[in-house]
């Protein structure tokens, strides 16, 4: 018998070009399953490895980037600085495709600054958030994403208001906000299939229960907890632009989105809760009366294509400035004097 043909994608590349090393982080750990469906979302997308640059912060989810794309550009930051890292990246080879690995804490306390800049300008990035409500690297304090009263393992409860990373993403301008759960591969894979295809900052705000040192009753970001609580807003499916659009859902229920490229993303609206994407201040709502309710809502939040990128905006040259010739980056004599006949 011959063996099986391997599957390629429209690189001729198979799945296991999109690897990187073995992962050393706790066994069942949220995050190791969002670099999974990331893999198969760069795969199926074919993506080139070459051109992609990875860039993170510190914490758990800053070791994520060595775990796929070892044929990838990377750059590991120090603490919250990953925002400004990829600004410069993307300012000097506006070619690559930047994606950013980022924690509740790397994100949401340190990071904060560098996180609204970014989405103010608009940079072209994919920037995940892998959530879990605690510092792991430093034995699981509470971040600024853990929930009023949640519980450590010690039965501490934590005193403060948790930080909405979604609806401060809208708020601040970002033009594709979403969250998803680590679990829920039919509902991520689809969301970063789009983000890549996005010209401007797409926020996804993954939560990825920590299965160390928030897996306990009480916490509110357990795997159990999770699950009894996420609501989604609609269901998500993809059609890469080589493929035919086919959708099986019934007439009316859905939302046919085409990017840039030719491909589709395709909503369907679920638990009647009928959303325009929009329709930023709507968004802000849902989520509002979702933490309300005690709920984790799941889907796309807010979408739009017409804002121009950071690139767009500062018109940067298609050729990396690193690549550009003397002749492009050197004023010649005569446009030398004109500029200093402007200063007399």
């Amino acid at each position: 018998m011959s063996e099986k043909a391997v599957k390629t994608n429209s690189l001729g590349l198979t799945k296991k070009d999109y690897l990187g090393s073995r992962s050393t982080l706790c066994t069942g750990c949220g995050h190791d399953s969002i670099t999974g469906h990331l893999v198969t979302s760069l795969f199926q997308s074919g993506l080139n490895p070459y051109k992609v640059a990875k860039l993170s912060g510190i914490g758990c989810s800053s070791k994520t980037p060595t775990y796929f794309l070892d044929r990838s550009h990377g750059f590991n930051s120090i603490h919250g600085r990953m925002a400004p890292l990829a600004t410069g990246v993307k300012s000097v080879n506006p070619t690559l495709t930047a994606l950013g690995i980022s924690g509740d804490g790397d994100t949401a306390s340190i990071g904060m600054g560098g996180f609204a800049h970014m989405i103010r300008r608009n940079l072209p990035i994919v920037y995940i958030i892998e959530n879990n409500g605690v510092y792991g690297l430093t034995k699981g304090q509470f971040s600024a994403t853990a929930d009023l009263n949640t519980k450590m393992k010690s039965g501490e409860k934590n005193p403060f208001v948790a930080m909405d990373l979604c609806s401060l993403a809208i708020d601040l301008g970002c033009d594709f906000v979403a969250r998803s759960f680590s679990g829920d591969a039919k509902q991520l894979v689809p969301l970063l299939d789009a983000a890549l295809r996005h010209n401007g900052t797409a926020v996804i705000d993954v939560i990825s229960p920590c299965i160390t040192f928030a897996n306990h009753d009480g916490s509110t970001k357990s795997f159990n907890a999770v699950k009894e609580h996420l609501v989604q807003l609609q269901e998500l499916g993809f059609v890469q632009p080589q493929e035919e659009i086919q959708v099986d859902y019934e007439e009316g229920t859905t939302q046919n989105v085409e990017l840039a490229d030719g491909s589709h993303l395709i909503l369907k609206k679920l638990n009647s809760r009928e959303h325009d994407l929009k329709n930023r201040s709507r968004a802000i709502e849902l989520l509002h009366q979702a933490r309300d309710n005690g709920e984790i809502l799941t889907g796309l939040f807010y979408f739009e294509q017409s804002s121009k990128s950071f690139i767009d905006v500062l018109n940067l040259p298609d050729l990396p400035l690193a690549a550009l010739p003397e002749s492009q980056l050197r004023l010649n004599q005569e446009q030398l004097n004109e500029m200093l006949t402007e200063f007399k």
